[in-house]
């Protein structure tokens, strides 16, 4: 990982918790509380896909009863990709300095984002890690964790990417960060989304740090993992790996 170099970073702005949700009504509103408690300066911008059982209803009662909460109503299932690059739009536009992903069904401890916003004040782009020393997961059958460690360990050396975890979605960017990532051609979907991202904030050279988080399994709630995204995965990371030595063999800059 670039290791910063002599940068003098500047103040991180405002932070604003983007936390996609489709079919989150059992979730909603505790992950929302937890956040407004661990992070109170902080705002959150639930995107909501049209969920069927009505979370972008609850989430715009959360927002009419505290100003720091808001809610972008999106046309329906678009893939969690899309989900944030419309948030990280949405933060852009509303000028907030700091912009943070997070998953709606409490996997994600809201209680350890203070660690990350520290983290971020000396970088551009900080992980919260399950791979790193100190980082868990708990209640995970063993053939999810062995998945999603050979997922990262495939997506790390295929391409060259020096992230324990390269495919965790617990995550604060610097907003000059994000802009300058290119996100206008990210076309990926799913968790292929977090590696596009990693892949990208590497190749452009900004000191990534990762921080030890605990991954707890969502207990109320449907996973929206599915074989649909892991192919996904998996063919967009061997096109890029193949594509980026491909191109050194012939000279090429990486795309």
């Amino acid at each position: 990982m670039n290791d910063g170099g002599q940068r003098r970073y500047g103040p991180l702005g405002r932070a604003l918790v983007i936390i996609p949700t489709y079919n989150e009504a059992e979730n909603i509103k505790a992950i929302v509380s937890r956040v407004r408690a661990a992070v109170p300066d902080a705002d959150v911008l639930v995107a909501d896909d049209n969920s069927p059982d009505g979370t972008g209803k609850m989430a715009d009662e959360l927002a009419a009863a505290d100003d720091h909460v808001h809610v972008l109503h999106r046309k329906g299932k678009e893939g969690l990709g899309a989900a944030y690059l419309a948030g990280f739009r949405w933060g852009i536009e509303h000028d907030y300095g700091v912009l943070v992903e997070m998953d709606a069904d409490g996997s994600h401890q809201p209680e350890e984002l203070p660690r990350l916003l520290t983290a971020l004040k000396g970088s551009d782009l900080v992980l919260g890690s399950r791979w790193v020393p100190g980082g868990r997961v708990v209640n995970w059958p063993k053939s999810r964790e062995l998945l999603s460690r050979g997922g990262s360990t495939y997506s790390r050396l295929l391409l060259d990417v020096p992230i324990r975890d390269v495919t965790g979605g617990f995550r604060a960017f610097r907003r000059e960060t994000l802009e300058g990532l290119g996100l206008d051609d990210v076309a990926s979907q799913g968790y292929c989304f977090q590696v596009d991202l990693a892949r990208r904030a590497v190749a452009a050279g900004y000191h990534v740090v990762e921080v030890p988080i605990t991954f707890v399994e969502r207990e109320l709630g449907d996973s929206k993992m599915s074989r649909d995204i892991v192919v996904e995965a998996l063919w967009r990371v061997t096109a890029w790996g193949v594509g980026s030595r491909a191109g050194r063999i012939l000279g090429r800059k990486p795309s």
